[in-house]
């Protein structure tokens, strides 16, 4: 009996399908439905799929729906706690970033943009897996097996490839046949965007494919115990290309960044299941491949040896590690019109809020000043514990006094100009007294913390403890 095509609409950014047409989709996002066509499968193949275990990825994995047994819930308290069984990369900051190693079973995502290193870092792991666990598949649907075997020759440093396989397939059926065949630790998708199935009447990369093969190799990897790394394009404004329900299906999501400019590459967690989220991992791109960083800090104030106006050294607390930053401003007489407000790694209302309450609780107009603020390295932190140091680097570019480049500058502002108290204050005390730094501004309420126990403040740093902006400006 043939089967049939039916047309549905689905959103690009939930997922969502209707049976018509939808200026706005329930998630609030407006011209966003895309019409696909479903094979719908009858009654017998639903029955034969569903009693093979083809179908349904999570009832076949977690042994509910028609798999065989029946569904029961459990009292949390009877539910034995699971220790995962993790592969080790050899990668040391790959390892940092996924929680310690790759866990057997799981999903992990990568994104980034094209030729960021996402191959590079993925080749050398498989290599490394490869080469004392057993067999590693690497399915890509963009690159032949030439080109693959030609990266790995260069940055797998003449490891012992012989367990590596390379497919060059898209078509996710053959690809399942293959790994039920072959049984391999380890599987690599590159990418999820050129993977389809006969199920779908849709070009790959569509709303519905996409889905539908993330859902495959979840079954794929749940039932055998086979850790997989989908390898994921991103948008002209960086975020993951795809629907929405690609990220919530996967138990991780890995994202690597850098400037094309620069060697430092960035590796960030934005969500694991079985580690720390905000986590980050540091490399350097060479001509072998890509090399850690494991003092990123160091790398970041390299340029800090002399006392130089505009520059002022931060922290942040990245996942489970603290980093020293540099700021760098800029203030220079605005010309013609508005003064403008440029900001690289800071959020741009972020520094005109920092901004206001420079004139307003510190007396520094710029309103007749165009501002530039850079973060040095390219890393773009969330935290706001930089607020204090983007504000001394700007009142120092205005002022044209350099700060002392053994001070530390640590704080959040509030619109009352006070400073708010920042986390894991102890540990970046720590990594500034490695780093040399002898000074430390900081909010009051944190140095009186530290102030009581001894043990977190090393010898040779100094803490000062201001309640304002105001007070920290009078300490330079």
């Amino acid at each position: 009996m043939a089967k049939k095509a039916k047309t549905v609409f689905v959103c690009q950014e939930c997922g969502y399908e209707s049976p018509k047409w939808m200026g706005q989709c329930i998630c609030g996002a407006w011209n966003t439905m895309v019409e696909e066509k479903v094979i719908d499968i009858n009654e017998d193949d639903k029955r034969s799929r569903s009693m093979s275990g083809i179908g349904g990825a999570r009832g076949a994995a977690s042994g509910g729906g028609r798999a065989g047994r029946i569904a029961k819930a459990l009292p949390l308290t009877e539910i034995s706690g699971e220790v995962y069984t993790r592969l080790d990369t050899k990668i040391g900051e790959l390892n940092r970033v996924l929680g310690g190693g790759l866990v057997k079973g799981s999903l992990t995502l990568i994104s980034g943009e094209p030729g960021i290193g996402k191959s590079t870092i993925i080749i050398q792991a498989a290599a490394n897996i490869a080469g004392h666990y057993g067999k590693v598949l690497y399915v890509s649907g963009e690159e032949s097996e030439e080109q693959i075997k030609m990266r790995a020759d260069r940055v797998c440093g003449g490891a012992d490839l012989s367990n590596l396989f390379i497919l060059s397939e898209t078509n996710m059926e053959n690809i399942e046949e293959i790994c039920k065949t072959l049984e391999p630790v380890f599987v690599i998708i590159d990418s999820i965007q050129t993977m389809y199935t006969a199920e779908m009447d849709s070009a790959p990369g569509s709303v519905s494919q996409v889905r539908a093969c993330g859902n495959m190799l979840m079954r794929v990897g749940k039932v055998t115990g086979v850790p997989i790394f989908i390898v994921a394009h991103v948008t002209k404004s960086g975020e993951l290309a795809g629907p929405k329900i690609v990220e919530h299906l996967v138990d991780c999501v890995l994202n690597f960044t850098g400037e094309r400019s620069q060697d430092l590459r960035i590796l960030r967690s934005h969500k694991n299941r079985f580690g720390t989220t905000s986590e980050i991992g540091a490399f350097e791109m060479a001509e072998e491949g890509l090399i850690e960083v494991p003092n990123l800090s160091e790398s970041f104030l390299e340029g800090m040896d002399s006392a130089v106006e505009g520059a002022a050294a931060a922290a942040i607390y990245e996942g489970t590690r603290p980093l020293l930053l540099e700021v760098q401003a800029l203030a220079a007489p605005a010309n013609v019109g508005f003064a403008r407000r440029t900001s690289i790694g800071v959020d741009n209302t972020r520094l005109n809020m920092i901004l206001a309450v420079l004139d307003r609780k510190a007396g520094i107009s710029l309103i007749n000043h165009d501002v530039y603020v850079n973060i040095v390295g390219g890393l773009r932190p969330e935290d706001t514990s930089i607020d204090l140091a983007v504000a001394m680097a700007v009142y120092s570019a205005y002022k044209r006094t350099p700060i002392d480049p053994k001070t530390l500058s640590l704080g959040e502002i509030g619109l009352t100009g006070e400073l708010r108290t920042v986390k894991n204050a102890d540990k970046i005390i720590k990594e500034a007294a490695r780093m040399g730094f002898t000074r430390v501004i900081m909010p009051k309420r944190n140095a009186d913390k530290l102030g009581g126990k001894e043990n977190d403040i090393p010898r040779g740093i100094k803490i000062i403890g201001v309640n304002s902006l105001y007070e920290a400006i009078s300490q330079i």
